[in-house]
C-alpha cells in the first residue's frame, strides 16, 4: 500500500473517524443491514465495465467491489483508492494474492495523470465529499475518453409506501441492531439514514445526473436497485 497527500475537511474527517473501526466487521454487517442486496448492486456495478482494462476503484474500504473486479470480473488489474488507512489495510489482507494496489488517497485529489485508467468504479462517496460537483470532474478526469465511470450509491424509495417503511427501518432498526454489535456500528446506524436522506433532498436525481454531464461523461444511465433502496449511474468518459 502506499499513500498520496491526505487532506482534511470537517466533513471528511468525520467520514474517516466513522469508518476507522468498522474494517473487520464491515462486509459482514453490510450484507445484514442490506438484507444481502449489497453483493447484487456492487455485481450489477461491475458488469458495467468493459473486460480487459485498468480500473480504479474509488472510496474502496475494504475492497468489495476490487475483488469482485478481478475475481470473475472484468479488469485486468485494480487500483483500490481509500482515505481511511484501517479499511484499506482490511482490504490488503482479504485480496491477498489478487492483481490489486492499495492507494491512501482522496476522491478529491486523485494522484493519478489524466486518462490514466480505462474505466473507474466509485461506491458511497458523494454524501461525503464537501464539493460533489468538482469530485465528479476529478474521477472523470483520471479515465481515458470512451472509458466507463460507474458508481454505486445509497437511494431512497421513490414510493412513498416505500420510503416510509425505508424511514422506519434506516431512523429505528438500524441504529437498533448497530447498538447490539458495536459503539463504532451504533454510530453508524444512526448517521447513515439523515446522511441518505439529506444527500436525496439537496442533490435529487434530476440535479446528479446534470452533474455528471457536466463533468463531461456522456451517455448517462442509471438503474434503481431493491425498490429504490441503491442506484446504480454509469456513463462514458466524453473525448
Amino acid at each position: 500500500m502506499w499513500c498520496s497527500r491526505v487532506m482534511a475537511t470537517p466533513r471528511t474527517t468525520h467520514a474517516r473517524r466513522l469508518f476507522a473501526g468498522l474494517g473487520g466487521t464491515y462486509d459482514r454487517m453490510g450484507a445484514w443491514l442490506s438484507f444481502g442486496q449489497d453483493a447484487r448492486w456492487r455485481r450489477f456495478l461491475v458488469s458495467r465495465v468493459a473486460r480487459g482494462g485498468r480500473v480504479l476503484d474509488v472510496a474502496a474500504g475494504t475492497a468489495l467491489v476490487a475483488r469482485e473486479l478481478v475475481g470473475t470480473g472484468p479488469a485486468r488489474a485494480v487500483i483500490a483508492l481509500d482515505p481511511s488507512e484501517p479499511m484499506l489495510r482490511e482490504g490488503l489482507r482479504r485480496a491477498a494474492g489478487r492483481p490489486i494496489a492499495f492507494v491512501l488517497g482522496r476522491a478529491e485529489e486523485l494522484p493519478f495523470a489524466d486518462g490514466a485508467f480505462d474505466a473507474l468504479t466509485v461506491t458511497y462517496l458523494l454524501r461525503y465529499v464537501d464539493d460533489p460537483r468538482a469530485t465528479l470532474v476529478e474521477l472523470a478526469r483520471v479515465v481515458r475518453p470512451g472509458g466507463v465511470v460507474a458508481s454505486l450509491e445509497f437511494g431512497v424509495p421513490p414510493s412513498p409506501a416505500w420510503r416510509a417503511c425505508w424511514r422506519l427501518y434506516t431512523r429505528v432498526v438500524m441504529p437498533a441492531v448497530g447498538r447490539l454489535v458495536s459503539r463504532d456500528w451504533h454510530a453508524v446506524g444512526r448517521f447513515l439514514g439523515p446522511s441518505i436522506e439529506g444527500f436525496w433532498t439537496r442533490y435529487p436525481l434530476d440535479v446528479q445526473l446534470r452533474l455528471w454531464r457536466d463533468a463531461g461523461i456522456d451517455l448517462v444511465r442509471w438503474r434503481r436497485m431493491s425498490l429504490g433502496g441503491g442506484i446504480v449511474i454509469w456513463g462514458v468518459r466524453a473525448g
